[in-house]
């Protein structure tokens, strides 16, 4: 397989610079992928400080995303329960695609650009069907920056009816820390993605002899969380709204979250993609470990907080029990501790 690539670096003395896919020119000799772009010259923009060198070009196909098909037709890649480093790449999150009979929908797209472009090989190395949908379901930067890659596919963004003012008020921050944390050559060609499509309640997507449900939920994990529930296999992606083996961070509200988990219990579903761990879990009996670990975490703050318990000592303590169920407990615990007081200390 080939496929066109554009060079893209930083504009600066010795700056790094990487391959960067063109989607949508994949053919199965050079001559063909070099014919398609004559047909279809790309057009290419570039957001500052970054620059082309030269045009776009065609090469072979660059490394795919690994992933798992846990469902007829849904597929998920397992990102690994780590910070985002220049190790992992920023491959800390899990993503997926459902395929239909005349569509594909995407779930979630990575940290950097890098893994939407590598997501799109794991796609095409399956289904030739165009990509109608790039589905984001919260405003998280390790979901949401890899959307990028999908631009010029013809494929539509959606979100959470908040998504784009969330991003926008929190691009530049995010963008600088993740160029910080993978590096500025693993980072390159990444940037939020235009939400094109909000989804303020419920939603349907037709793939073609499948239908997505998509439901925007109340303030929980955040104030922008979505779930895709895919009615052929009874699969549902619950972003981050499930956490499994990572410990959870609370960026929302924590009885907001206990009330959609409860809500979600409900729905009709054999299984769930959670957004960290898995890739797939019975459910509901999936979410059983996050809501007990809530349940901890306000319990724990409200002693305290009766206690009079200064919140500096709380967000050391609290939930302390939990520590040896859940992988990076000491980066994320005490901020989930702060933000469950600020929010418990006047309720």
């Amino acid at each position: 397989m080939f496929e066109a690539i554009v060079t893209l670096c930083i504009a600066a003395a010795a700056a790094p610079c990487r391959d960067q896919l063109v989607a949508g020119y994949e053919a199965q000799t050079l001559a063909g992928c070099e014919a398609a772009l004559a047909a279809r010259p790309p057009d290419i923009a570039t957001q500052p400080p970054h620059v082309l060198q030269g045009g776009p070009s065609c090469r072979t196909a660059g490394a795919a995303l690994p992933v798992q098909e846990i469902a007829p037709g849904v597929f998920v890649h397992r990102g690994t329960v780590a910070e985002p480093d220049a190790q992992n790449r920023g491959d800390v999150s899990n993503l997926g695609f459902v395929i239909g009979q005349s569509h594909v929908a995407v779930i979630d797209t990575g940290a950097a650009r890098w893994m939407g472009e590598a997501l799109w090989r794991a796609i095409r190395a399956r289904s030739d069907l165009p990509v109608s949908h790039v589905i984001l379901t919260h405003m998280h930067p390790d979901h949401v920056l890899g959307a990028a890659a999908f631009e010029g596919t013809g494929a539509k963004v959606v979100g959470h009816a908040g998504l784009p003012r969330a991003l926008a008020d929190r691009q530049e921050n995010y963008t600088q820390s993740f160029q910080r944390l993978i590096g500025p050559a693993h980072f390159l060609g990444s940037h939020v993605a235009e939400v094109d499509v909000t989804v303020g309640a419920q939603m349907s997507i037709d793939l073609g002899g499948r239908a997505l449900h998509l439901q925007a939920w109340p303030l929980a994990h955040t104030g922008t969380d979505v779930t895709v529930r895919d009615d052929l296999t009874g699969t549902l992606f619950a972003g981050d709204l499930v956490f499994h083996r990572h410990t959870p961070a609370l960026d929302g509200s924590l009885p907001g979250w206990q009330a959609v988990l409860e809500s979600l219990g409900t729905l009709p579903a054999e299984r769930v993609v959670p957004g960290h761990g898995g890739p797939s879990l019975d459910w509901p009996e999936g979410a059983a470990d996050l809501l007990r670990y809530l349940e901890v975490l306000k319990a724990d703050t409200r002693a305290a907080i009766d206690a009079g318990v200064r919140l500096s000592e709380a967000a050391e303590t609290i939930a302390q029990r939990e520590a040896p169920f859940w992988e990076l407990f000491k980066a994320y615990n005490p901020r989930n501790a702060t933000v469950a007081y600020t929010e418990m200390e006047w309720n």
